[in-house]
């Protein structure tokens, strides 16, 4: 993953395993990745790490379901977090650069282009430092041409030097992405249509066939694999952006028409399917929007104005999405916020993660916070009260508009006393306690896959793919749910005293619960407004409880 630094993650051949040393010039990063608390939160990605990081433990698993008794052996740890850059680069037979690539906001092409000089700056490094042969793999979104760019970096310092420049574009999804590195839909592989760079496709492909089956290992050439990975991005904005414009005309026609029947209709097709049809306040992320950018860009520098036009109407749909939703609150409270506590439930820019770049939640707050409330009350389950903030501040607010608003650590500080709760990230814990889902579309619960543990069962030694399966198994005969049902892992290593990591799991635990409607109808002001941009709540049920409600394409809503 891209850390926002010169990052790269190293692999050198080691039989029977592959190490991998993942390294940073950022200490504070790598320490963290070294720890209990990993930089980035996903569900199941610190087991992941722990395994590979940490190695495992010798073990024996009886189960009423086997026939034996399955030993597992300690594995040996052959992942590393370090600040050894040169070092770990100069021994390495294959090198990811995976490093950010945001966009520009200064000179040639601002606001639009792709700044790829940390690409630069990590190729330099490479290129004086690399083996004759290494392999070099850009995994960040980068603009097409790229990889010649790398290629060119390469041959200047390095000019009696072969080495072959790949393009494995990443599409792991935020949220569920230890899901996607799992079981992922596909792997792409960019080469040069030369011997050599087939042959070095090749070997990218053979460390991928370890757990991916052949077929989703798809190779192209070099540019074509750039070129996909921005249009993979902007075309599923896309249908994003497609449905909420449907959700709009929904709520202007009236009559009952309802985004989510049509999105159910038009998703039985199998021309189309159903995935990213779910209509809501818009997207946000540091992807979509950047990629649709230097998507556009490079059209407008094709001389392909009416194609550049076309991508950035995705964009203009999605801003006037979530402005729709500002509007909106501040009409139904009747075209003033002066003296209203507004409560905003979800931060992140969706469920699973805590990661708040551009997300939706901080236009919208913007937007309110030019109204003046008197107070603008944020609360996420997955992110810390100080990334929030430092997110916030970033926004351009006025001082006066800056004290107004609060980040909240639990729910209930959040609604209490307020006149408005807006939902803007479809956390399952928002739809509460008793009430169940609006009825709506939400996401696919990942479906089971392979045949099972039968399939490995005469396996000498079962891989990481065959032990998930047996741990499938194990969960059933334990009744408490464990993140380490074979008992394999090694204990996490103490954290510092006065940890302030630590200090935050508390807090967490606090925020996983979920929101209890009834409670919360007795801590607002009436007229008790929720405004659900995810369409998460039952709607019907919350106006029971006395809530007016606003979702998202619904032609009808509560008053």
């Amino acid at each position: 993953m891209a850390t926002g630094g010169p990052t790269a993650a190293v692999i050198a051949y080691h039989n029977p395993q592959i190490l991998v040393n993942v390294v940073d010039l950022n200490e504070q990063r790598v320490a963290a990745w070294n720890s209990a608390h990993l930089p980035i939160h996903e569900d199941g990605l610190l087991k992941v790490v722990r395994i590979a990081r940490d190695g495992t433990l010798d073990t024996a698993v009886s189960l009423s379901g086997l026939a034996r008794t399955v030993q597992l052996k300690a594995r040996q740890p052959n992942l590393v977090f370090s600040t050894n850059v040169v070092e770990s680069i100069a021994k390495a037979d294959i090198i990811f650069i995976c490093v950010n690539t945001p966009t520009k906001m200064q000179g040639l092409g601002a606001g639009s282009m792709a700044d790829v000089s940390a690409v630069e700056a990590a190729t330099r490094t490479v290129a004086k430092h690399a083996r004759a042969g290494t392999i070099i793999v850009e995994k960040s979104t980068v603009p097409c041409g790229t990889a010649r760019m790398i290629q060119d970096i390469l041959r200047h310092y390095r000019p009696d030097t072969s080495f072959e420049v790949l393009s494995n574009p990443e599409f792991l999804a935020e949220g569920t992405a230890v899901e996607n590195l799992v079981h992922p839909d596909r792997i792409l592989i960019g080469s040069a249509q030369s011997l050599a760079g087939l042959q070095a496709a090749a070997v990218l492909k053979n460390v991928y066939a370890a757990w991916v089956p052949a077929g989703r290992i798809v190779t192209v050439n070099t540019f074509s694999s750039e070129l996909a990975k921005l249009v993979a991005n902007t075309m599923l904005a896309q249908r994003i952006s497609s449905i909420n414009a449907v959700s709009a005309m929904c709520e202007e026609i009236g009559l009952g028409a309802d985004v989510d029947d049509v999105s159910l209709a038009i998703g039985k097709d199998v021309r189309l399917g159903p995935k990213f049809l779910q209509a809501g306040v818009g997207f946000g992320g540091s992807c979509f929007e950047k990629d649709i950018l230097n998507l556009a860009y490079l059209a407008r520098e094709l001389h392909l104005d009416v194609v550049a036009d076309y991508w950035l109407a995705i964009l203009k749909i999605n801003e006037d999405q979530r402005q729709r939703f500002a509007r909106h609150v501040v009409r139904e409270l009747n075209g003033s916020l002066r003296g209203k506590k507004i409560a905003v439930l979800g931060f992140a820019f969706k469920d699973g993660t805590n990661d708040t770049r551009n997300s939706i939640a901080v236009h919208i707050i913007k937007d309110l916070a030019s109204e003046m409330p008197q107070e603008i009350a944020v609360f996420d389950p997955g992110c810390a009260p100080a990334e929030i903030l430092e997110e916030v501040q970033a926004i351009g607010l006025t001082p006066e508009q800056m004290s107004r608003v609060k980040i909240c650590s639990n729910w209930r500080d959040c609604v209490q006393d307020s006149s408005a709760v807006c939902i803007l990230t479809q956390w399952k814990q928002f739809r509460g306690r008793q009430l169940g889902s609006s009825g709506g579309t939400t996401r696919n619960t990942p479906k089971p896959r392979g045949p099972g543990f039968a399939a490995h069962a005469q396996e000498e030694c079962l891989s990481e793919m065959g032990i998930a399966d047996l741990e499938k198994l194990s969960r059933q005969e334990i009744s408490a749910p464990s993140d380490d049902p074979l008992g394999r892992l090694k204990p996490l290593a103490p954290c510092p005293e006065g940890c302030s990591q630590c200090g935050l799991g508390h807090r967490s635990a606090q925020s996983q619960e979920a929101v209890d409607w009834v409670e919360v109808a007795a801590m607002m002001q009436e007229p008790r407004w929720v405004f659900d941009g995810r369409n998460v709540v039952n709607h019907v049920e919350l106006q029971g409880l006395g809530f007016r409600v606003r979702g998202i394409g619904k032609g009808f809503h509560s008053c």
